[in-house]
């Protein structure tokens, strides 16, 4: 098998406000976007033809691999096209889209852009799937739910190394949801056929009009043919909601700093001798780690940027290029910073900024930053509740209680906010908008949104008279 075909039209709604400028596929993770990962995977698999079928913001993947070297038509034997459907109507109607691109008599691999996927695993369910007898048209890679509710993922129950049934989005005992497929070419009539329904729920569900490819995966079973499961091992993660972005950023920055077993300085790179680091550190072309930087842990630092002045860098961190941190600023474990960014003056930050963040003077940041955002001085996050409890939050309108990292703040692009502004814990603000100076924000504000304090002052007459005099 060497075809895979990457699924990324999908509107990502669910993770506003980073999905309303790019496509999830898009998102970045350890400094590069997502789909980049699953790219390089397949690469060192061996694939040797990637299709990629976009929605709407197709542009943007399109841009991305013929900026980065990889064009469509075939570059050092491997052939990526990226493909439309802007209709955007389901994963299967996409897949389906990309039929020609594949060849009708071609075995193929299915990936969703918006995951990750350990590159085992995916070799795991490939080598399975080539044990397949005569009535298997498909295998499946299947990730146990875990503490994950079954209620948002559409999932399925194993018998004997086999799927034995899907539901969508069920409650009660079904344990594990799908991350990726191997398929037969006889699979497209499957695909192209599917009704743009869901029809496998449980009573008093509410599917909507969507053809989702496990459909037509259902479809083949049900007309007798069996699919093969494989659990995966490695780590899996969906970046379906905005906490998503941290976890797939910390499982990153965690795995590529761990492979570090000595310093790695290209080019021009330097260290100064003043520089306290107890750890690994990877530095591109011409970056250079200054003077009283204490780095606690491994990081991995891309080309032309400066790390100097007593910043103060603890766990593991990957950091990207022409960046700028100093004068004191702290960053916490598994923070991952984008390219062009700065970070000054005492601010201190956790979490994952994207390109061209500007972070200064005395701020404190802990959640998710979009492109091109600008802090105000002193612009603080509330990290802790007074009741120790976790942040709801609401996403497309229902409401919903993260395991992890409630209590972040997610900035979408293109946002500014004023001095002294306060962000409470949980908040989300959309793409273009201000949270003005002095305001004190407990709520979610729409994208294209300006919020600002409206003061009442109060003017009396005063002097020495009042002292005395």
């Amino acid at each position: 098998m060497k075809t895979a075909v990457i699924l990324a039209a999908g509107l990502g709604t669910k993770m506003w406000p980073f999905a309303d400028i790019r496509p999830k596929a898009m998102i970045p993770v350890g400094t590069k976007p997502l789909i980049a990962h699953q790219v390089e995977s397949l690469q060192e698999l061996g694939f040797t033809k990637m299709i990629i079928v976009g929605g709407k913001l197709h542009g943007q993947i399109r841009n991305y691999f013929r900026e980065n070297g990889l064009r469509s038509g075939a570059k050092n034997g491997v052939e990526i096209t990226v493909l439309a459907d802007e209709k955007a109507q389901g994963t299967a109607l996409s897949l389906a889209a990309a039929r020609t691109a594949v060849g009708s008599d071609e075995d193929f691999l299915v990936l969703y852009g918006d995951t990750l996927v350990d590159r085992a695993d995916i070799e795991q369910l490939i080598a399975s799937f080539d044990r397949r007898t005569e009535r298997e048209l498909a295998a499946a890679l299947v990730n146990p739910l875990q503490e994950e509710s079954s209620s948002d993922w559409i999932c399925c129950k194993l018998e004997s190394g086999y799927v034995s049934h899907i539901v969508g989005h069920p409650r009660g005992d079904y344990l594990h949801r799908f991350c990726a497929f191997a398929f037969s070419s006889e699979f497209w009539s499957y695909a192209s056929s599917n009704s743009g329904l869901f029809t496998s729920v449980q009573v008093g569900m509410m599917p909507p009009l969507e053809a989702h490819l496990e459909m037509s995966l259902l479809d083949c079973m049900n007309d007798g043919y069996a699919v093969r499961a494989v659990e995966t091992t490695g780590d899996f993660i969906d970046l379906d909601k905005p906490w998503h972005i941290l976890l797939a950023n910390e499982l990153v920055a965690r795995s590529s700093c761990a492979k570090l077993t000595d310093n790695v300085l290209a080019e021009g790179a330097s260290i100064d001798p003043s520089a306290s680091i107890d750890g690994f550190v990877q530095l591109g072309a011409g970056s250079r780690i200054g003077r009283n930087v204490i780095i606690e842990g491994n990081i991995i630092v891309g080309d032309r940027t400066i790390i100097e002045n007593g910043a103060i860098l603890k766990g593991n961190h990957i950091i990207g290029n022409d960046t700028y941190i100093g004068n004191y600023c702290f960053l916490s474990e598994g923070t991952t910073v984008g390219d062009h960014c700065v970070i000054n003056h005492c601010a201190e930050l956790e979490g994952v900024i994207f390109d061209t963040v500007y972070l200064y003077h005395y701020m404190e940041f802990y959640g998710v930053i979009g492109t091109s955002t600008d802090l105000g001085a002193a612009t603080v996050c509330g990290t802790l509740r007074f009741d120790d409890g976790r942040t709801s939050h609401r996403i497309k309108g229902r409401k919903e209680t993260p395991s992890e990292h409630s209590n972040a703040i997610y900035l979408g692009d293109f946002v500014r906010t004023g001095v002294n502004a306060i962000l409470m814990p949980g908040v989300k603000v959309g793409v273009y908008s201000v949270v003005g100076s002095g305001v004190i924000l407990e709520e979610d504000v729409p994208n294209r949104t300006l919020l600002y304090v409206k003061q009442d002052l109060v003017r009396k007459e005063w002097g020495p008279s009042k002292y005395g005099w």
